[in-house]
Formats: structure tokens, C-alpha cells, sequence
């Protein structure tokens, strides 16, 4: 570094020196070539100062008249602005870029703003259509009821087949209702964080599944999860949609295998739920977790599509993250963290994208 001090010390003398002989248009352009090194090599201007006065010392020693030193010093003046035109130019093009950025901030902030404001508009008719569904599916269920009950014998074959066709209908639209209110529910819903252990949760889930399970082999293999601040509520439903997926999608086998653990090493933790059933073909996976994207015909697995964009959603409310790995008909492992990590991590897994 003091070598490179020196050796523009010694070209800035120079070019001053050829300037204060000459003062012409081609020596002053010496001193802006000089300018454009200084700042180059991230001297500031008070070190550039530092050298321009040096080399004026050194020049003044040589003058022998007061006049002369005045006429050098003036010139010197002038050919030292010339040098700091490079740190202007720069000046005003941080500046540029300032305004520019604050500019693009400013729009950024109006699009967040405007982006959280149509969400907000869109959970709140999510929920009121959703709402409002559930009274006229309620009346064709029932009305249907009671045409079978009170004139079935009245009725075709075909007729009543045909009822029974719109009641389970209906039953499939009220639980899609209700899942999407849920959804809907869950955005609106503020963080109730508590210290909660996570093997608590799971056991509870796994309780309520225990009717699912009649007449099935199912090995469990429940790992040591951590202790997390979280919403225990809302992470229970994460569990719960976790677990039933889990044992759906295990039906086919004879012997259903369903983990839950935690990966060793990882802050945050990071939790999976893994199990050997159907799968999926990770070409498709970008669609695991948006609502109503299923992987699986309904005619194979019952479902609505918005338990994993549910799960999904916990999650980012969380701070954290959500993502998975599967081979069709070799199983699948959902993984999740509930703090988004301080630097990324490389990781093989899909990315977040849509529901199982």
C-alpha cells in the first residue's frame, strides 16, 4: 500500500510539474488520469489533498519570487479541482443511484402494500362465499334426505341413485367449505406463540386418527422432537394434516411405516414426517402445495386439495419453511422448520410449490 502511495505521489508531482510548464488542455487531463487512480485505489480525498500538497511544497521551494509563488499556487489550485472531477463524477452518480434506489423502494413498499391489501381482500371473500355456502349445501343435503326417506319407494332405481349421488356431492362441497374457511381462518388468525414440545402435539394427533386406524398395520416410529416456541393450536393442525396424509396415502400397504423425527444438527430445527406409502414424482412437485393441486386421482385418495396449502401457510406464519421428497410408490418425507435459517442451506429437497 505505501508502495502505491509513493509511486501516485510521484506521478501526481510529475504531472503537476508538466502542468504548471505548459498549462495546457493534454496536461490537465494528467491530472484527471490521476484522480481516476487515487480513487481506484479507494484513497479519499483528504489523502489525495495530503499528496497535492506535498507536491506544491516542493514546487513552491523552487520559486524565488513571492509573485511567482502566488501565479504557482493559483495553478496548482486549478490542476487539483481537475483532480478531484473523478471523486465528483462518482459523487453524483452514488447520488444518481440513491434517488434511484429510494425510488424503487418507494414503489416496492406501494406493490407490498398494495399485494397485502388484495390479500386481505381476497381471504376476506374466501371466507364470506365460503360462509355463505354452507347454508344452501346444508338445504339440498337435507331436502334430498327427506325425498329419499319420505318417497324412495316412490322412486326408480336410477332416481335414487341419483339423490344419493347429489347428497355425497354436497358432503364433498361442505368439506371443501370447511376447509377453505379454515384456510381462510388461519391468515387471519394472530400467532398465540407458547414453549410447546412437539411429542405432545403428535401424540394428541395421533389419538384423534386412532378411528382411521381400525383393522390397519401401521409401525410408528416417533423420534425426540425439540421443545419450540410456536402456536401450539396452529402447529397441531400442521401435525394433523401431516398425519392423516401419512396414513392415507400408506392404505395400500400391508404394513404402513410412519416417522416423525427430527434432523440431527440443524438450527433451526428441522422437522420431518416421513412414510413409505404412494409418493409422488418430484417432476410435479412445484404443485404440492397450492390449493387444490392434487397429485393423486380422487378416485384413489379422498381428499380437497388445501390441507397442505394449510400447512403450508401455518408454516410461513411461523417464520419458517416447508418443503418435501418423494419417489412415486416409494413413500414421501415432509420437512419443516419453524425460523427461517440464518444463511440457506444446500439442500437436494423441492422447494416450496403445491397439495398432495
Amino acid at each position: 500500500m505505501k508502495a502505491a502511495l509513493s509511486e501516485l505521489a510521484e506521478q501526481y508531482e510529475l504531472a503537476l510539474a508538466d502542468y504548471l510548464a505548459s498549462a495546457g488542455e493534454a496536461a490537465l487531463e494528467g491530472a484527471y488520469q490521476v484522480g481516476r487512480r487515487a480513487l481506484a485505489d479507494a484513497l479519499d480525498v483528504m489523502e489525495l489533498s495530503a499528496i497535492h500538497r506535498e507536491a506544491l511544497g516542493r514546487v513552491l521551494r523552487d520559486c524565488r519570487t513571492t509573485e511567482e509563488s502566488a501565479r504557482v499556487a493559483a495553478a496548482a489550485t486549478g490542476f487539483f479541482a481537475e483532480s478531484l472531477a473523478p471523486y465528483e463524477m462518482a459523487l453524483r452518480g452514488f447520488r444518481e443511484s440513491s434517488e434511484q434506489l429510494h425510488l424503487a423502494n418507494q414503489a416496492l413498499e406501494q406493490r407490498r402494500s398494495d399485494l397485502a391489501a388484495a390479500n386481505q381482500e381476497l381471504e376476506a371473500f374466501t371466507y364470506s362465499v365460503s360462509h355463505d355456502l354452507r347454508a344452501p349445501l346444508r338445504h339440498i343435503d337435507g331436502f334430498s334426505k327427506l325425498l329419499l326417506e319420505e318417497h324412495g319407494p316412490e322412486l326408480s332405481d336410477q332416481a335414487r341413485h341419483y339423490l344419493t349421488r347429489v347428497r355425497e356431492g354436497t358432503r364433498r362441497m361442505g368439506q371443501l367449505v370447511d376447509e377453505l374457511l379454515n384456510l381462510a381462518r388461519v391468515g387471519r388468525k394472530e400467532l398465540s406463540g407458547q414453549l410447546t414440545g412437539l411429542n405432545s402435539l403428535v401424540e394428541e394427533v395421533r389419538g384423534q386418527l386412532e378411528p382411521e386406524l381400525a383393522g390397519r398395520k401401521i409401525e410408528w416410529r416417533i423420534g425426540e422432537l425439540p421443545f419450540v416456541e410456536c402456536d401450539p393450536a396452529l402447529m397441531r393442525q400442521v401435525f394433523a394434516n401431516l398425519l392423516s396424509n401419512a396414513v392415507k396415502f400408506t392404505r395400500p400397504r400391508e404394513c404402513a411405516v410412519i416417522e416423525v423425527g427430527a434432523l440431527e444438527g440443524h438450527n433451526p430445527a428441522v422437522i420431518f414426517v416421513r412414510d413409505n406409502g404412494a409418493g409422488f414424482s418430484m417432476k410435479y412437485a412445484d404443485k404440492l402445495f397450492g390449493i387444490f393441486q392434487r397429485l393423486h386421482r380422487a378416485e384413489d385418495f379422498e381428499g380437497t386439495g388445501v390441507g397442505l396449502a394449510t400447512v403450508q401457510r401455518i408454516i410461513h406464519k411461523h417464520g419458517g419453511r416447508v418443503w418435501a421428497e418423494a419417489k412415486l410408490n416409494k413413500g414421501a418425507t415432509f420437512y419443516f422448520t419453524l425460523q427461517a435459517p440464518e444463511a440457506p442451506e444446500t439442500e437436494g429437497q423441492a422447494k416450496p410449490g403445491g397439495t398432495r
